[in-house]
């Protein structure tokens, strides 16, 4: 087994770390974990990091890209803003990061390089107390925002061995809205209790199990859980941060085209009027394959229709991510629900 780098430990806040996920993907919280893992707490001047461009792409699970659309990423990244309360019940709401530089290097590489805003800086930097730490291979086989969270919730409380969260709470720290997964408990167990307690127990250094707690509401409605933590001996391995973007550059590799350019400035502006559509969750080649099945499939839908159909089929798509150990692979799955109703 690989020796892991001192510089691959998080060290991470309680407050940080109990605020809402805020709507982030899968990718940008590993992101932010691994942006976490290269900075120094106690070095405020470790706050900016730099990737290279193949690393960047591989950590955000990027195929072929242009300048536009790594714009759209980087712009996704600047948008996440926490909103930290005070003692008086009110908060202050900022962004974590400040700026995004996309460049080359002296030697002609290109690069990406984040810097944490000034305002996230307290949260980050010279704290003496009250953080957790862990060792970034924990995060880099979790496959849904649901376990990556559920990892961190729990990992914050494991010297104490347990904590008891309402089911409010617990959604709300994972990013899930109060009406997913509807009323009824069995769908909240089994899609995310159950996913998350089984992909720690194989990837992570800690595992759970956890019961009902305290009074139940009307007609025996479950409202507060106990999770037991402890030590998890019995992970499938650990991976280095090196492992891990070596994998993900094979799997975006094997994707690799050179872009066009000859492109049609009216069909481009479509394609990107689609990839807003989306969220941005693919890249222009991708979405090119998609404005063709829109078009074999419902040929009848204007630019406008075809716009609130896909967005609303990536809205689906996200929820339905949420279930089990998540969509794998997110593009093949958008394309095979896009004709549905």
């Amino acid at each position: 087994m690989p020796t892991l780098r001192k510089n691959h430990l998080i060290q991470k806040r309680n407050v940080l770390n109990e605020i809402r996920a805020n709507s982030m993907t899968m990718q940008e919280l590993r992101f932010f974990s691994i942006y976490l893992s290269k900075i120094h707490k106690d070095k405020p001047e470790t706050r900016v990091v730099r990737f290279p461009i193949d690393d960047f792409k591989a950590i955000m699970e990027l195929g072929r890209i242009d300048i536009g659309y790594m714009k759209s990423v980087t712009n996704s990244l600047l948008c996440k803003v926490v909103n930290v309360p005070n003692e008086r019940g009110g908060y202050v709401g900022f962004q974590l990061f400040k700026r995004c530089r996309v460049d080359k290097d002296k030697n002609n590489e290109w690069y990406v390089e984040i810097d944490a805003h000034d305002d996230a800086l307290p949260l980050m930097f010279e704290f003496k107390n009250k953080y957790f730490s862990y060792q970034l291979w924990n995060a880099l086989r979790l496959r849904s925002s649901n376990q990556l969270r559920m990892y961190e919730i729990l990992k914050q409380y494991q010297t104490i061995g347990h904590r008891i969260l309402t089911i409010e709470e617990l959604k709300e720290l994972l990013g899930i809205g109060k009406n997913e997964y509807g009323d009824r408990f069995n769908n909240f167990k089994k899609y995310v209790l159950d996913a998350c307690q089984q992909a720690l127990k194989e990837h992570t250094d800690i595992k759970f199990t956890y019961e009902p707690y305290g009074k139940k509401g009307k007609g025996g409605k479950i409202l507060a859980l106990k999770f037991t933590i402890e030590k998890n001996d019995d992970f499938i391995d650990q991976l280095t941060l090196d492992m891990f973007i070596d994998e993900k550059k094979a799997e975006v590799n094997s994707l690799a085209e050179d872009m066009h350019e000859d492109i049609n400035p009216k069909f481009r502006e479509r394609i990107e009027f689609f990839m807003e559509a989306c969220e941005n969750a693919f890249y222009f080649d991708d979405v090119v394959i998609i404005n063709d099945l829109m078009n074999e499939k419902m040929p009848y839908m204007d630019e406008l229709e075809a716009y609130n159909h896909l967005n609303r089929k990536y809205k689906e798509m996200m929820r339905n991510d949420r279930i089990g150990d998540g969509i794998k692979n997110k593009f093949k799955y958008f394309c095979s629900i896009i004709g549905t109703d």
